[in-house]
């Protein structure tokens, strides 16, 4: 029999349940990773939990059942959490590594391994690539039950979201938040955190805020074409003035203004920034994957704040977190920290912290925004992800890091950076990106300009040009 390799893309290592997504391999990961803490530890301990997906329990227990097995001490997860969740609980704990078992974002179909680091964050780069090169192509499994890794001492049973909800009330004044005039919706969209709102803030309207371990069929991404409930619903309510989203485990925002306008990761971003800085009077660097608005250069240049651009994937920018004084660390898909909070990308805490925003000042999102583009000028940014085959995407991106593209119909372009993926900056001020996805057969196009018809004119003729 092969064994297929198992490799980590840009967060984790993610697959089809029952296809490459299954107990054996979900063992043979936990193997290399309990090998590779006894490399660095003495006496390791492991955070293990898993979000709201299908298997969810079953592929948990299995990788701490193995880690136990190899001697590896296991706090696991009482309950379905969040990402935030098993990276603070590390944190708190004094634990060497966390163990998600989730696919973020991706298709209900999938499940995933993501690994965290013992700073509370995504494990670095070097940390995951090592553990991916222990991992067997065969492991042993435990005979020894849940309850009997328990009963030894190995196991124990933790509230990981009592402790999370305990801290985020230490951070914010949900007293204060609960008198708001701003009353707010949740899409949990099916996913982990659709307990914490609830607890939090008694007075929000919550949807999708139940247990669907298949996302009613629908991939749990904070994207406007997946919230159009939410959409609707803060349209129609004329209380309503935020629209807050998160995707499977809690990790991606999603935010709506107060006329059932979407908000994306961009704007979120230059929010917190402005936010933290000129309300709150925080400093740092601010760090930002390849696929974000050249805009955020623009704010940071206005307040003389220091940028650093990274490849695309959480773990980059957590790992400049850890060693620097980062104000805001930020992904074009939605994940993203910011100073005071942990290294990590955090759905509801971001959420939190621009609803505060909007009760300090007394200003609605929409006016929050128009106070940034006052500086930065108005953009509108969308990604369209074209489902092909892995053939024809590794053509496209080849023929893109070849020079191959000239024009994208009537858009020409004067640079090209390729960081990750490959971004032309246009002429008219705007941009193109091309990148194919390391989990899914699908290669994503990015686009920018200064009008929602120009971005969606550009993306028709960027499509047209790659797939001729």
């Amino acid at each position: 029999m092969t064994t297929e390799k198992i490799k980590f893309g840009t967060d984790g290592w993610r697959a089809i349940i029952a296809k490459d997504f299954t107990v054996y391999n979900v063992a043979r990961v936990s193997k290399g990773l309990a090998d590779w803490l006894h490399s660095k530890h003495e006496k390791p301990v492991v955070v293990v939990g898993h979000d709201c997906r299908f298997g969810g329990k079953l592929f948990a227990e299995t990788a701490a059942s193995v880690l136990c097995a190899n001697g590896v001490n296991v706090l696991l997860a009482n309950g379905f959490i969040s990402t935030p969740m098993i990276s603070l609980g590390v944190l708190k704990l004094n634990a060497q590594q966390g163990v998600v078992i989730t696919a973020s974002h991706n298709p209900p179909t999938y499940n995933g391994y993501k690994l965290k680091g013992a700073h509370g964050g995504p494990s670095s780069p070097n940390d995951i690539a090592a553990v991916e090169a222990m991992i067997p192509d065969e492991v042993e499994m435990p005979s020894q039950s849940i309850a009997q890794w328990q009963e030894k001492g190995m196991l124990e049973y933790i509230a990981l979201e009592d402790m999370y909800v305990d801290y985020l009330k230490e951070k914010f004044d949900f007293e204060k938040l609960s008198r708001s005039p701003f009353k707010i919706a949740y899409d949990a969209m099916y996913g982990a955190g659709q307990n914490v709102i609830r607890r939090l803030l008694p007075g929000a309207v919550l949807i999708h805020c139940d247990d669907n371990p298949g996302f009613h069929g629908q991939a749990p991404e904070p994207l406007d074409k997946n919230l159009q409930e939410l959409a609707k619903t803060v349209a129609t309510t004329p209380e309503i003035k935020i629209g807050l989203a998160t995707d499977g485990d809690a990790d991606r925002i999603g935010l709506y203004d107060e006329d059932g306008n979407f908000v994306d990761a961009h704007n979120i971003i230059l929010l917190l920034i402005n936010y933290l800085h000129k309300y709150k009077g925080m400093n740092g660097k601010v760090v930002i994957a390849f696929s974000v608005t050249d805009r955020v250069k623009k704010l940071c240049a206005h307040y003389g704040l220091p940028i650093e651009v990274t490849q695309i994937g959480f773990k980059y920018i957590s790992e400049i977190m850890v060693h620097e004084d980062v104000l805001v660390g930020g992904e074009e898909s939605g994940g993203i920290a910011v100073k005071g909070h942990i290294p990590e990308r955090d759905g509801i805490y971001d959420g939190l912290a621009l609803y505060e925003y909007m009760n300090e000042t007394g200003k609605t999102l929409k006016q929050l925004c128009e106070e940034v583009y006052d500086i930065i000028g108005r953009f509108v940014y969308d990604r369209h992800d074209l489902h092909i085959e892995n053939e024809k995407k590794e053509a496209i991106i080849k023929k893109a890091a070849d020079g191959g593209y000239t024009k994208f119909g009537k858009y020409g372009f004067n640079r090209i950076e390729t960081i990750d993926g490959v971004k032309y900056h246009l002429d008219n001020g705007g941009w193109i990106m091309l990148r194919a996805s390391g989990t899914e057969p699908l290669l994503r196009v990015y686009a920018e300009g200064n009008s929602k018809e120009e971005t969606l004119d550009i993306l028709t003729d960027v499509k047209a040009t790659i797939l001729a």
